[in-house]
């Protein structure tokens, strides 16, 4: 028999969280009983409801809540929970409380690479907290990051299941009028979709500009709040390029820009397991050209379903994109082997199974004979 979830997690973004919410609604129409609590004013509501999923109209507003811990655990008692399935930091100090003395396996999810280090007293909280049974990785790369912590217990607890995708997504998405931005037709377009985080290394392709051939007709987009600083664009000046680097600002359409871009550029330098906004270009067909951290590295391979290059290079960065802009027809290629690593690697249905057993092993034998599949991502 199935076991009983609760899940608590935020749902009120709707394509972020799509991924996750998704794997819920297909355990759910498979006949689990799946329990989830969230803000309910969260878009995703009519879906969970539609595919018989019991939602519980709360999410703890802050860690370590006397009465976040109560209702939580008054729930886990009440309806019998199996698994605890706690999805940010609000629910995991909340929830690994709750859980005490419980009969209940209690599971944390991580999506980001780095910040493990022993030492660190907040990861007892959470990761590192005895009380927790399994932890989930979005990437290989996030569980070779906890299996280096040599003092950590956690490294005998993860498991990597990738977060699926699937391409229906993304068939209503239309290319964007690139025009309004100042692109001229017939010119070769690189897009970054990115915030000014110092993690997205935009400075690398800034630098990276420099290493150009002279003469190449092509625009640099760079979508996001906060992009555009005296610095970035004095590089992008200094190169000879600067004229064809355009900063957008926040774009609500940054999918259709995407869309209607020949590549998209990531420079990613730390931090990230799979980045989203790389999978949702290659479900368009975009080319994706990205650096080799650790949450990346296995997303593509190289020269067959997109670019990789070290991080924090910018004359290999450089390379590449000469390399995409000068084979325009083979770069076109790649978009379209790229979208069919998504449909291959990252299928939702595949990640719904993968949960699906990985559940069942946990509350059958602790999780003893559930391992990171080859393979994953």
């Amino acid at each position: 028999m199935p076991p009983k979830i609760l899940v608590i997690s935020n749902y009120r973004s709707t394509v972020t969280v799509r991924p996750e919410a998704e794997i819920f609604i297909g355990l759910a129409k498979k006949g689990w009983k799946i329990d989830v609590m969230t803000y309910g004013d969260s878009p995703y509501v009519k879906n969970f409801l539609e595919a018989g999923v019991n939602v519980i109209d709360f999410h703890p507003e802050k860690k370590f809540d006397t009465k976040s811990i109560e209702r939580i655990r008054k729930h886990l008692i009440d309806e019998k929970i199996d698994i605890l399935q706690l999805y940010n930091s609000k629910a995991s100090t909340n929830g690994i409380r709750a859980a005490k003395g419980l009969d209940v396996k209690v599971v944390l999810y991580r999506g980001y690479q780095g910040n493990l280090q022993w030492f660190d007293p907040s990861l007892y909280t959470k990761y590192y907290h005895p009380r927790v049974d399994k932890i989930i990785c979005n990437s290989i790369g996030v569980e070779e990051e906890f299996r280096k912590q040599v003092l950590s217990i956690a490294k005998k607890k993860v498991v990597t299941i990738n977060k699926g995708h699937r391409l229906e997504w993304y068939e209503d998405v239309k290319p964007a009028d690139l025009s309004v931005y100042g692109v001229k037709p017939g010119s070769f377009v690189f897009t970054c979709v990115a915030n000014t985080r110092p993690m997205k290394g935009v400075i690398y392709i800034m630098q990276a500009l420099h290493h150009l051939p002279k003469g190449m007709d092509f625009y640099l987009l760079m979508v996001g709040n906060g992009l555009e600083t005296e610095e970035y664009r004095k590089i992008a000046d200094e190169s000879g390029y600067g004229d064809r680097v355009i900063f957008t600002g926040f774009q609500p359409n940054a999918l259709e820009i995407d869309k209607a871009s020949d590549v998209f550029l990531l420079a990613s330098i730390y931090g990230e397991s799979i980045t989203k906004s790389a999978i949702e270009a290659m479900s368009l067909g975009t080319t994706p050209l990205i650096t080799d951290i650790p949450g990346n590295k296995y997303l593509i391979e190289h020269a067959h379903s997109g670019f990789m290059v070290p991080s924090k290079n910018p004359k290999a960065l450089a390379e590449a994109m000469w390399a995409a802009y000068d084979k325009k027809d083979w770069t076109k290629k790649i978009g379209v082997l790229a979208k069919r690593r998504i449909a291959e690697k990252l299928n939702t249905d595949d990640t719904i199974e993968e949960m699906a057993e990985f559940y069942q092993d946990l509350v059958d034998t602790g999780g003893k004979n559930y391992h990171t599949k080859p393979g994953v991502l």
